[in-house]
């Protein structure tokens, strides 16, 4: 498969035709269809179905979609570190990171070291641990930021200094929160969204003195963001860190923390004898004198 195959076919799965794709790309439509005719024989498989208003893909077409993307934003990624490997130190990082307000500590290492290299780019991309650990592992970003607890045996890490305090997002008018912090008991049988990261065994079931078995569990949400929309249409209380979802002013929410409190912590992550462009190398560098930690990394034995 030769990548600008690759990026035509990302481009007809896009435009669900070929003559909005072949616009796209300023080919002929018959180069187009041939060029798409040539990969399904390489391949072996039927790709797309080609219908009388649009294209739609098959199975086998919708993984295609998924892998081409990665590889063509891998190539995308390798070039631009390639172009940028001169002495001048530019070029992009790439951060996979969870929700939390402690992201702040890397986020201020960025802004310091840009002020120093204003061309280097940081793009931070978020997710959930599973998320953010899949795309480390491809090669797609350059570190993760994760919370605690998560097994990252597989990776150097440093543990950030900031903590994230677990805690319940209401709704102002909902019966909890007439109260200034939440017990365990006070959540028993009550409707729960919690994070789809939450399993046995966590801190949370360890602090509920129940077993998730027997929680009522209502919905689990990704990013915090819909979790609060479940939340504020009554769907039930959300299981969440504090700072990650505005409750001030005018809104109809609230947030309560935990008692006794829950505290988490959290690790940026790295593969293991990862090779950095200059831009990612400098940023850790920078990161570690900002912790004040030595130049060694950590790893989980």
């Amino acid at each position: 498969m030769e990548i600008r195959v690759l990026q035509y076919f990302l481009a007809v799965a896009r435009e669900e035709t070929i003559s909005g794709a072949a616009e796209s790309l300023h080919l002929s439509q018959p180069t187009l269809s041939r060029q798409l005719k040539d990969l399904e024989e390489e391949l072996g498989k039927q790709l797309m179905i080609r219908g009388s208003r649009q294209i739609t893909l098959t199975e086998e077409g919708m993984l295609l979609r998924k892998r081409a993307q990665e590889i063509i934003d891998l190539v995308q990624k390798t070039e631009s570190e390639i172009t940028f490997s001169s002495e001048s130190v530019t070029g992009d990082v790439f951060i996979g990171a969870g929700e939390t307000d402690s992201l702040r500590t890397v986020v201020g290492a960025a802004h310091g070291l840009r002020q120093d290299y204003p061309n280097i780019r940081f793009h931070i991309v978020s997710g959930d641990a599973a998320d953010v650990l899949e795309q480390l592992d491809k090669g797609l970003i350059d570190f993760g930021v994760l919370l605690e607890p998560v097994d990252i045996s597989k990776y150097d890490y440093l543990q950030l200094p900031a903590r994230d305090r677990w805690g319940v997002l209401m709704r102002r008018d909902a019966p909890l929160a007439q109260k200034d912090c939440i017990a365990p008991q006070d959540l028993w049988g009550k409707p729960l969204i919690i994070s789809r990261q939450t399993t046995g065994g966590s801190p949370l079931e360890k602090w509920m003195k129940v077993d998730m078995g027997r929680w009522n569990i209502a919905a689990t949400y990704n990013l915090l963001y819909n979790g609060s929309l479940m939340v504020d249409e009554g769907l039930g209380y959300a299981l969440c860190l504090d700072k990650l979802v505005n409750t001030t002013g005018n809104s109809d929410l609230c947030f309560r923390p935990l008692s006794p409190a829950v505290e988490i912590g959290l690790d940026i992550v790295w593969k293991k004898y990862q090779i950095f462009s200059k831009a990612a190398e400098r940023f850790l560098h920078h990161l570690r004198h900002c912790l004040g930690v030595d130049a060694a990394p950590r790893r989980y034995k």
